[in-house]
């Protein structure tokens, strides 16, 4: 089983910052990938951003400039720095973890944590 728990969601106002933090805990032996996705009410999830093992980042071009991912092996943790925060960024933020075994990957998730950017 693989876990993750993410925290650091609040509410904020525009153009401020956030941080998220995600520990994975489990079987993760074979973790690919790491990262964001995150969904507003009526919409689908979407990716916000993720990086691999190589430290390859794949982001949306809406947070381009404005997020920064980052993980901590030693730690299994996965960060998301948010800054210049938009209304538009308010949403339920998730973690993902993608975990590769031979030609086999699963992705597992978090359960999400709440952003909520508004004056």
């Amino acid at each position: 089983q693989v876990q993750l728990v993410e925290s650091g969601g609040g509410l904020v106002q525009p153009g401020g910052s956030l941080r998220l933090s995600c520990i994975v805990s489990g079987s993760i032996f074979g973790i690919y990938s790491m990262g964001w996705y995150r969904q507003a009410p009526g919409n689908q999830r979407e990716l916000v951003v993720t990086i691999t093992n190589g430290g390859s980042v794949n982001d949306a071009d809406s947070v381009k400039g404005r997020f920064t991912i980052s993980r901590d092996n030693a730690k299994n943790t996965v960060y998301l720095q948010m800054n210049s925060l938009k209304p538009e960024d308010t949403a339920t933020y998730y973690c993902n973890a993608r975990i590769c075994v031979r030609d086999s990957c699963v992705n597992y998730w978090g359960r999400g944590t709440q952003v909520t950017v508004s004056s």
